[in-house]
């Protein structure tokens, strides 16, 4: 999740540009970056705030690489320093034993002046950050660590639809993904308006896309899907009034709402989403935004679990595979329409 040096979002005149300059540190089945797969060696922090971690979240968990790489959940907010463990006792993440994730960055380099995102993975036994490009993670636990994913796992990310999964990854990643923080952040009417017809315009080209097949590339689950699916996620929770993302809500696109709903009801989608801490994070960490941060009681969760009959199109969920287990990281209750 993007956090901004001194917690400033909007940069006025102009549109908003994000820093894609991540730690590019792979983990690797050869370890060629020096870090090898090894179940139990690494920590994945995360905040279900952040859809760039939910995607991870959703990921190790289709994977089931719950107890070859563990997760540290930080809060939904942060200050201008630093995601902060404070859910945990003490304030204190278990396992890494630091109040805030910038002690693992720090850690590995000294005075580091990027933004301290999530997700990250760190190195337990020397307690340093490994990477934080979120993109490249998901993928390596799908290629790098299969030894150790579940009997049952889905093929997400298969040989035969990479071209295309990355074809489709590229364009919703610059129009949906980031295009609605182009549209929240955006510091001129101008730049506003354009990120605005880009990300309708896409949404628009993925109903177009999903009115006829029930995933984005072939008839199962894909990463595409995943990457997605977290955007939707937090459309009218967040991006529709906060970002002023607002020609439709994500219920009032037929298409989408049903594909989104769809995968809300799958396991390992829908039981990773935590609506409080979504709602919490923007309306209150974007104080140039939002400067009350007050928070939203709406909208209604309950729609979510009304039916999609989206099973009319065919596929399957996990081609091959099986559904993962009932979850042991739960989401609080009352922050879910999910029972």
């Amino acid at each position: 999740m993007l956090q901004r040096t001194g917690g400033k979002y909007v940069e006025p005149g102009g549109e908003f540009t994000r820093d894609q300059r991540y730690i590019a540190t792979r983990i690797t089945a050869d370890g060629r970056d020096g870090y090898p797969v090894e179940p139990g060696r690494y920590r994945l922090a995360v905040s279900r705030a952040c859809p760039w971690a939910n995607r991870l979240i959703i990921v190790r968990r289709l994977l089931g690489l719950e107890d070859a790489m563990s997760m540290a959940v930080a809060g939904p907010t942060h200050d201008k320093r630093s995601w902060t463990f404070d859910l945990d006792p003490g304030g204190r993440d278990p396992v890494l034993g630091i109040e805030r994730l910038a002690e693992a960055y720090f850690k590995r380099f000294p005075g580091y002046e990027r933004g301290i995102t999530v997700p990250a993975i760190v190195d337990v036994p020397t307690g340093r950050v490994v990477t934080n490009d979120y993109a490249q993670m998901s993928l390596d636990l799908s290629t790098e660590w299969t030894a150790y994913h579940r009997e049952g796992a889905p093929e997400l990310y298969p040989q035969r639809l990479r071209d295309e999964i990355d074809e489709v990854n590229d364009v919703v990643f610059r129009d949906v993904n980031n295009g609605v923080y182009r549209c929240g952040f955006a510091g001129s009417q101008e730049a506003y308006e354009t990120a605005y017809h880009r990300l309708f315009d896409r949404l628009d080209w993925l109903s177009e896309r999903l009115a006829g097949q029930r995933y984005l590339v072939g008839d199962t689950i894909t990463e595409a899907d995943v990457r997605l699916f977290t955007t939707l996620a937090r459309f009218d929770p967040v991006y529709h009034g906060h970002f002023k993302c607002n020609r439709q809500k994500l219920a009032e696109m037929p298409v989408l709402w049903a594909y989104a709903r769809d995968l809300f009801q799958t396991p390992g989608f829908g039981d990773t989403i935590d609506f409080d801490h979504i709602k919490r994070h923007y309306y209150e960490v974007h104080r140039d935004i939002n400067p009350t941060g007050i928070v939203p009681l709406g909208p209604d969760l309950a729609n979510w679990l009304t039916p999609h009959e989206r099973e009319s199109l065919g596929g399957r969920p996990f081609g091959d595979g099986t559904p993962p287990p009932p979850p042991a990281e739960r989401v609080d209750p009352a922050h879910t329409p999910l029972r």
